[in-house]
């Protein structure tokens, strides 16, 4: 086949309508504009680039349609050409979030975007949200939006900024009750609350476990809270290895309780192995730290509603202690 031709048949066939003609599901919570996740059973693929890429989080498999078909049929190219081939015409579902007002350019850039947007306030829609839906409390949301970490997004969604290493704001990570994504335009580094002087890191997959873990501990003075956003970019990776080679750094891989968490927590093991600082992992028994926070919520609402106002003790939460 023809350079051409196969750039033609390549254009035809998005990746999403490989995998959902093998049998993957898009995942629409953990899904935005620019990435979908599908899932299949244990297996999970990220669509990206507007349905032309992919990659396998859980490994270091990405590519185009022809080796997304290849990576799941075990099959080779030429046998990939006819599957793809096949597929033409095929139509996959679009996600109910699709939004084309999104797909159009800024007129602003990412930091005036972020400069024009008001921070949370008692009361306000995304207060509300982290406080009442996502259980932040509020001693944790004050100290975000004096951190200047926070900005109320459309319809009672939250920016959360990623910030780079002069603390200048690069992208924001969008959450809200019907819509989860990264700003347009905008690029991962890390979300960080805190001291920037912590030598304890604290290394979450989402700005809402960071802030979820912090609540759990109480916002603990020597620590570092982080979120890389849900990825692993190199932005993110040179960050988080300037933060571990401080002398005293000790990096705790706080990831989420699933599979993806394990592969991150992995990359962050190696991380401080290269470093050479301390490392721990630590998962919450829920499969992330905001379930957890919002569990140990109603555990102690249910303890403090007893006639006898007796507490149980806290759960001890799963991971692996630090030497000493």
């Amino acid at each position: 086949m023809e350079k051409a031709d196969l750039e033609e048949l390549r254009g035809k066939v998005p990746c999403s309508a490989v995998l959902e003609d093998a049998g993957f599901a898009l995942d629409l919570r953990e899904s935005s504009g620019k990435a979908m996740k599908y899932r299949r059973a244990s297996e999970i693929v990220i669509v990206i680039h507007d349905g032309n890429g992919w990659f396998d989080p859980l490994s270091d498999a990405k590519g185009d349609v022809f080796s997304l078909v290849e990576h799941l049929d075990g099959i080779p190219f030429a046998a990939a050409l006819y599957v793809v081939a096949e597929l033409v015409g095929f139509v996959p579902s679009e996600p109910v979030w699709t939004h084309e007002a999104r797909d159009r350019a800024p007129d602003l850039t990412i930091v005036e975007r972020w400069r024009v947007r008001r921070k949370p306030w008692p009361g306000s829609a995304t207060w509300r949200y982290l406080r009442d839906t996502r259980h932040i409390p509020e001693a944790v949301i004050r100290i975000a939006v004096a951190a200047n970490l926070l900005r109320e997004g459309p319809k009672g969604s939250m920016w959360a900024g990623h910030t780079d290493s002069a603390g200048e704001v690069t992208g924001w990570e969008e959450r809200g009750p019907d819509w989860r994504s990264f700003a347009t335009g905008g690029a991962k580094v890390l979300f960080r609350l805190g001291r920037p002087d912590a030598l304890r890191l604290c290394v979450t997959e989402a700005a809402i476990d960071a802030m979820s873990l912090a609540a759990i501990e109480d916002i603990r003075a020597d620590t570092l809270y982080m979120s890389t956003g849900g990825g692993w970019a190199p932005a993110s990776a040179e960050a988080l290895r300037a933060h571990a080679h401080r002398t005293g750094a000790h990096l705790v891989a706080a990831t989420d309780n699933n599979a993806q968490g394990e592969t991150y927590a992995g990359r962050l093991r190696e991380l401080s192995a290269e470093a050479g600082c301390g490392f721990e992992r630590m998962c919450p028994l829920a499969e992330d730290w905001n379930a957890e926070l919002g569990r140990n919520q109603e555990s102690r609402g249910r303890e403090n509603s007893k006639e006898n106002g007796c507490r149980m003790p806290a759960g001890r939460l799963k991971g692996d202690a630090s030497p000493g």
